[in-house]
């Protein structure tokens, strides 16, 4: 299984990338988000990916964060909905999106993406409601990491490339943490979570926690 790839890019496409990895070209199929997310040619990036394994096909689908990845994983799970579907939706709402619509049951938010359907969204929401609280505490910590290709070997003793640090943990992620330890239970602290991020997406972590338990007091 590869899991994650960091190189240099050499082309892009409307819809994926080939990255090089120490000679190696890889092709990652990513959503709209991702791709517009990503650097141009001769740029180092770095993607989390998923191998789709069939048959008649081998096909890498990269995320620029480990919540995007298992979104997609989840959302691929679901009855009727393939690759093309979960990027679409990843590619509209973003993982952040996602977790908020399928975390407050909002499937019309689902079915915004191009070509889902109600039916589809309804059954995204139904399906995975229960599991929107594990990614969402994944939060934006685990980017996947940038860190420039090794030299070639007669450069072997050039100082180490610089690493792009990941992100702290997102605000959403640290908030679900301390809604937990409070003695919500999972469903309850995303929910409100979810309606607080959605009406203020630049609060920060206690911002966030004073909003969501507002909504989760006695007729809050």
């Amino acid at each position: 299984m590869i899991g994650r790839l960091a190189g240099r890019i050499e082309y892009r496409a409307e819809d994926h990338v080939l990255i090089d990895v120490r000679g190696v070209g890889y092709v990652v199929q990513c959503s709209e988000r991702t791709m517009a997310a990503l650097p141009g040619p001769g740029e180092a990036a770095a993607l989390w990916t998923d191998l789709l394994v069939r048959e008649d096909l081998l096909q890498l689908y990269g995320f620029l964060t480990l919540a995007e990845k298992e979104w997609h994983r989840l959302l691929m799970s679901v009855q009727g909905v393939g690759a093309k579907a979960s990027l679409a939706m990843l590619g509209a709402l973003g993982a952040d999106g996602v977790s908020r619509a399928v975390a407050l049951g909002d499937w019309t938010a689902i079915k915004a993406a191009k070509g889902i359907g109600p039916k589809t969204a309804q059954r995204v929401v139904n399906e995975l409601k229960d599991k929107a609280p594990a990614v969402m505490a994944l939060g934006t910590g685990m980017a996947a990491q940038v860190t420039e290709p090794e030299p070639a070997p007669e450069f072997a003793n050039a100082p180490p490339a610089p690493t792009r640090a990941a992100p702290a943990p997102g605000a959403q992620a640290e908030a679900l943490s301390a809604l937990g330890n409070l003695g919500y239970t999972p469903g309850e602290a995303a929910q409100a979570v979810a309606q607080a991020a959605g009406e203020t997406p630049e609060a920060d972590t206690a911002a966030l926690i004073r909003a969501a338990l507002r909504r989760l007091a006695p007729g809050g």
